[in-house]
């Protein structure tokens, strides 16, 4: 852990120590940035935009495991021997991204220990979150589960204020987030705003109030 003092992650002065093999990428919405089953040779760094995660079974059975926003890490599995990607990495809209080559991220967290501790904090503490997704999968309802998806993406619990409006995310997305349907989402979105919990203007306000659903056993 970062002692007391010490500053935290900066992912711009992370960036700024690779001299070479790191190439900005500009996506269109809905672009694939890698798919699932190829070779794991690089790490990104979303700038701007979201960039959905998702894996398809055999069965063709398709599951969102992650939502990313800017400052976010995606295919960092690769440091740690990961041949190939084990998730299909989308642009959910516009976006930019910095795409640096697996050797060039070894070779500087290699030669900054500091650093590297600052990094792999960084990613532990992303983990534990989808750590925590997962637990949430297993034992919690669709409704408690869509109710978390919805404070998490209105940043609560997040150092700061939270967002007033969420960013703009299909029912469908929703469904595959949670492992319910489209039209199971619809009634639950539905069922938030009559008891005032989530309001449509101007996109999704998401209220502080949902917690009662978590809360609720």
């Amino acid at each position: 852990m970062v002692s007391e003092g010490q500053p935290s992650f900066n992912p711009q002065k992370f960036l700024e120590k690779i001299p070479s093999g790191k190439t900005t990428l500009p996506a269109m919405e809905y672009q694939i940035l890698y798919s699932q089953g190829d070779a794991a040779d690089a790490v990104y760094y979303i700038q701007t935009g979201r960039v959905k995660l998702s894996v398809v079974s055999q069965e063709g059975k398709e599951a969102v495991i992650a939502i990313l926003e800017p400052g976010n890490f995606l295919g960092e599995a690769c440091l740690a021997g990961q041949q190939f990607y084990l998730a299909t990495a989308t642009a959910m809209e516009g976006a930019t991204l910095v795409r640096i080559d697996k050797q060039a991220v070894i070779h500087v967290l290699h030669n900054d220990p500091v650093f590297s501790a600052r990094f792999m904090e960084f990613l532990l503490d992303r983990n534990i979150r989808l750590q925590a997704d997962l637990v949430d999968q297993l034992f919690n309802s669709a409704e408690k589960r869509l109710a978390r998806v919805l404070l998490l993406m209105a940043h609560f619990g997040k150092e700061g204020t939270p967002q007033e409006v969420i960013a703009k995310i299909s029912q469908e997305t929703l469904a595959e987030m949670i492992g319910t349907t489209r039209s199971r989402v619809s009634f639950f979105l539905n069922r938030f705003r009559k008891l005032g919990f989530i309001e449509y203007n101007g996109g999704m306000h998401v209220h502080s109030s949902l917690l009662n659903v978590i809360l609720h056993d």
